[in-house]
């Protein structure tokens, strides 16, 4: 009979958040599979938890996951952990959790810190509905791409971004999205935990008078209609094709940001399209 995989929320800062149940499958799993021991250890040694250890960073992840799974399928209990927070999201740990899914073993949550809902809630930006991005490219065009594709949408967004990049972000994301309303969260739950509020502009202007270090959670303001015409929806959704967005695509897009109707935005830029043609 196989084991179980348990996949545990660890601190993203203060060690002392963690759960009751987190310190308990930690103590009695059979291995604790973590990203690097060396970070790991400060944490199993804060709460005298002696478990032998796999590491699975990510250079080694595919590989060190056939180990685990070896484990699992012998009947071991695996808790698997990261530096901070939970493994699989914006984390490693993905690859083991689709293999153990393949494998039919069992795989429970247990939930915990996470910095992207931390940065969200005090942000003071709408959590009635957001969308977690996470990191992007590190490569200015890609980034400044996948910055254009998300720039209608209208829910809160978070992503996260490293120190060295987070000046290029910032001034990405003001020539993309325009000066909207930011959360710019720094080493949360840590010593120097930092939040600045503001436009986009303002932030920036915030940064270069403080010192830049730690990872960054940037949670931002959603797209707000501005009563588009036709011809400026259109033109919307022509440059989301030019960009390689499918048509029908860029006409949901467009539509859920304007309130026009899909129908006519399709069919109108279907003939604005015909017209483009013609003239050439």
């Amino acid at each position: 009979m196989s084991g179980c995989l348990y996949i545990v929320s660890t601190p993203i800062g203060n060690l002392e958040d963690i759960t009751l149940r987190a310190l308990r499958i930690l103590k009695s799993a059979d291995f604790i599979a973590v990203e690097d021991t060396r970070h790991s250890v400060k944490l199993l040694n804060y709460y005298e938890i002696s478990r032998p250890m796999i590491s699975y960073w990510r250079e080694k992840e595919k590989v060190k996951s056939k180990v685990i799974i070896d484990k699992l399928n012998a009947g071991h209990t695996v808790a698997l952990i990261t530096d901070a927070g939970t493994p699989g999201i914006s984390d490693p740990g993905e690859v083991l959790i689709k293999d153990a899914i393949k494998e039919g073993i069992e795989i429970f949550p247990i939930p915990g810190a996470a910095s992207s809902i931390a940065a969200l809630s005090v942000s003071g930006l709408s959590t009635r509905r957001f969308t977690f991005v996470g990191f992007l490219s590190p490569k200015t065009l890609q980034r400044k791409k996948d910055l254009e594709s998300l720039r209608l949408e209208r829910h809160t967004l978070v992503f996260y971004e490293s120190p060295h990049r987070i000046l290029n972000f910032l001034d990405d994301l003001l020539e993309v999205f325009g000066n909207r309303q930011i959360a710019l969260c720094h080493e949360l739950t840590k010593l120097h935990e930092d939040t600045k509020r503001g436009t986009v502009s303002e932030v920036i202007e915030q940064l270069l008078d403080s010192k830049i270090a730690g990872e960054y959670v940037v949670v931002v303001e959603g797209f707000k209609e501005i009563g588009l015409s036709i011809g400026d929806a259109l033109s919307e959704i022509g440059q989301l094709i030019e960009d390689g967005m499918r048509r029908k695509d860029a006409v949901e897009q467009i539509a859920s940001a304007t309130g026009i109707s899909k129908k006519v935005l399709y069919k109108e830029s279907i003939e604005a399209g015909n017209k483009a043609v013609e003239n050439v």
